[in-house]
């Protein structure tokens, strides 16, 4: 799809209510893909990077960081002239077995490991300091029960790797804004236990900008009362609001899960797969809906949310195709599979943006 001037883009549509961003695929930064580069200067004006940055990925032996990727993509945003984010500096996926152990294969004590982070933190945000304008310093450290993820970071330096995280990337670039990002926010107990953290954390004199609330949702649930919810609540604790990962699974799960537990996966079989051959006009509608019902919640709270970014350019290429079920046919994006925009879809949030 080439770049179309009679159509309205959403980072103008929404001009002075919040950023748009796009989730960039590592292919499509490396490969420089044709149809991409149209859609991203019609309809964005902010990038987050899906993959390349976390650690498995930039720094995946002690000695070596690969900056290949990173280079060229803020090379990207710059050419753009968007607001470039870093994703992410901490994380218990994508995250290779070496950070956590020492040359015998013992795992490091707490002091050793927050040293081993701090580096990692300094040569990442350092090389691209002042290019990068906001960073998810921290991913996904409470269960949706509120109570602390036992990943090895935890285990091994409880808490306050976090705060060493975020007190480590100020230091580096005292510009970049920083985030907290974490899926299910919408849920009470665990957006609470957020909330009680970040606090005490800003009362210690930590920088802590904003919260992203990853938007993966289902076609039906959560309630848009439970995310408008999650906004007041994040507001209210002295935080700005971002939507980071918005995509729309409109596929039927098992046991109807929730959220982007990566540990979760199932088998394939028809009963979960059932738009092999494209959605029908019934579920096509839904989709422009409940994007619809989204975005009239974002331009109600626009004071309060200062982004809202997509999780990848077009169905063929989203996460959702594999999650909870591998090799499936999900249509949760805005683009189609030739990267063709949703034509009903793109009219309902354009519908949504005159919302008051």
């Amino acid at each position: 799809m080439g770049k179309s001037s009679d159509v309205q883009g959403l980072k103008d549509i929404f001009k002075g209510d919040f950023l748009i961003g796009v989730a960039m695929k590592t292919g499509f930064v490396m490969e420089g893909m044709p149809e991409v580069q149209p859609i991203l200067e019609q309809h964005f004006n902010s990038l987050s990077p899906e993959n390349g940055l976390k650690w498995v990925k930039v720094h995946p032996e002690q000695d070596r960081y690969d900056f290949e990727f990173g280079d060229k993509y803020v090379a990207m945003g710059e050419k753009l002239g968007a607001f470039t984010i870093g994703h992410c500096l901490v994380w218990h996926q994508q995250v290779p077995d070496w950070v956590f152990r020492d040359e015998a294969g013992e795992f490091l004590n707490k002091e050793a490991l927050i040293e081993r982070m701090e580096e990692h933190i300094e040569m990442v945000v350092g090389r691209y300091k002042g290019k990068i304008k906001g960073w998810d310093v921290v991913n996904e450290v409470f269960d949706d029960d509120g109570t602390w993820r036992k990943s090895s970071w935890y285990k091994i330096a409880g808490s306050d790797f976090i705060k060493a995280a975020f007190r480590k990337a100020h230091e580096i670039d005292p510009e970049a804004e920083l985030y907290y990002n974490d899926y299910n926010v919408f849920l009470p107990t665990k957006r609470r236990a957020i909330l009680d953290f970040l606090k005490e954390m800003k009362s210690e004199g930590i920088r802590i900008d904003g919260i992203g609330m990853q938007g993966h949702y289902l076609i039906d649930s959560p309630s848009i009362d439970k995310i408008e919810q999650g906004i007041l609540d994040v507001n209210e604790a002295g935080f700005s609001v971002m939507f980071t990962e918005l995509d729309v699974d409109v596929l039927p799960r098992p046991r109807q899960s929730e959220g982007a537990d990566l540990n979760m996966n199932f088998s394939n079989s028809a009963k979960w797969d059932p738009y092999v051959d494209g959605l029908t006009s019934e579920t096509e509608m839904k989709l422009a809906l409940r994007y619809a019902s989204l975005f009239s919640l974002f331009k109600k709270h626009r004071d309060k949310i200062s982004r809202v970014t997509f999780w990848g350019i077009n169905d063929g290429n989203t996460w959702l195709n594999n999650f909870p079920v591998k090799g499936r046919t999900n249509y949760p994006l805005l683009f189609d599979r030739d990267f063709k925009i949703k034509q009903e879809v793109f009219n309902e949030i354009k519908k949504a943006s005159a919302s008051e």
